[in-house]
């Protein structure tokens, strides 16, 4: 089934009559267009790009489904297909639309009977494509050899800003049309912090150095983790880092096609849990990576739906703690019939520097 039957399916099962979509990343998704200045109108007689002058020949190189329009007043133009298809009853997308845009659609059009199809969106882009795996595992390849670089220039002195940077200029000499989040760089007690955000903090032996970093390729993200030590690893770091790597294997052995988001999650956190540092994982153990960094389904706690062949997911588990440090080490695997297939290649083991 095409992208736009799928639409069509929602307007039927949702009984609207036309969809408005706004997200970027699904803009690009269902009309090929890969700016971020849009709006997509969707109806049984019609399909529009709306845009403005900046992107007037861009929208029309790439727009595959639909005719492309150039207007100053989008939702105008909107309102002028809502009355000539006889819409009643409209979508939009309430996760991204911001409140004044939405009564600014509403009072254009006239329409009061409005409903939100987020989540009937996303999961249409859960199971991905031979095309979108093959663009995600080119991205997470860049990631392979921007670890494998900075492995060779890492050393004390060098700070947390300088890591990020020289793995982010890397990605991009290497191909990459650009990041698809801010690199996180941290050491020593800042790895504690899964979120870090580098600082000018320099490396020091002992230091635990988490690099959480990824990339876009032709549109779609990678995502991975490595964590190593600077100078040689302490039997506590050790200790640490074997639990975190075993709970991440156990995730890659043991997740398959038919298992909910939860029971993979709960893998990692058995392992974690036993180990002692229950309270140390906080975060789920993986999300799905697509045109969105983080997209649907998750390996998390809540997470009920349904892995299916063709998903892909990070397997990230990781122990932070207070004063001291933490380790994350995160791959990225499709989910296959009978397993998964890790599309990162980078080395595991811990590492000293």
């Amino acid at each position: 089934m095409n992208k736009q039957n799928e639409v069509y399916d929602i307007l039927k099962n949702k009984e609207i009559d036309a969809l408005v979509i706004t997200d970027p990343y699904n803009l690009r998704y269902f009309s090929g267009f890969t700016g971020e200045e849009a709006c997509y109108y969707i109806s049984k007689k019609r399909c529009a790009l709306i845009t403005d002058s900046r992107y007037t020949l861009w929208a029309m190189a790439e727009c595959a489904q639909g005719e492309v329009f150039t207007t100053n007043d989008a939702y105008g133009l909107v309102a002028q297909y809502v009355k000539e298809d006889g819409v009643l009853r409209m979508g939009f997308e309430g996760a991204n639309l911001s409140y004044v845009d939405y009564n600014r659609l509403v009072e254009k059009t006239g329409i009061k009977d409005v409903v939100t199809v987020d989540n009937e969106l996303a999961v249409l882009r859960m199971v991905k494509s031979k095309d979108e795996i093959q663009k995600i595992a080119a991205a997470e390849a860049i990631g392979d050899d921007a670890f494998e670089y900075i492995l060779g220039i890492l050393g004390v002195g060098m700070t947390e800003k300088d890591v990020a940077l020289e793995l982010e200029m890397f990605m991009k000499r290497k191909g990459a049309d650009k990041l698809s989040f801010d690199v996180i760089a941290a050491s020593g007690p800042n790895s504690a912090k899964p979120h870090a955000i580098p600082s000018d903090r320099k490396l020091q032996k002992g230091d635990f150095l988490t690099m959480d970093f990824g990339c876009i390729y032709e549109g779609y993200c990678s995502d991975m983790t490595r964590t190593v030590v600077i100078g040689t690893a302490d039997e506590r770091q050790k200790k640490i880092y074997n639990i975190v790597l075993d709970a991440n294997l156990a995730v890659i052995n043991g997740v398959r096609a038919g298992m909910t988001g939860k029971a993979g999650d709960a893998i990692a956190r058995k392992i974690i849990s036993e180990a002692g540092y229950g309270k140390n994982f906080g975060h789920g153990t993986g999300h799905s990576v697509g045109l969105y960094i983080h997209e649907e389904p998750r390996l998390g706690m809540r997470e009920t739906r349904t892995l299916l062949p063709g998903m892909v997911l990070t397997v990230e588990p990781g122990i932070y703690i207070e004063g001291f440090g933490g380790v994350r080490i995160e791959d990225v695997v499709v989910i296959e019939e009978n397993g998964v297939r890790n599309i990162t290649f980078s080395p595991k083991e811990l590492i000293e520097i």
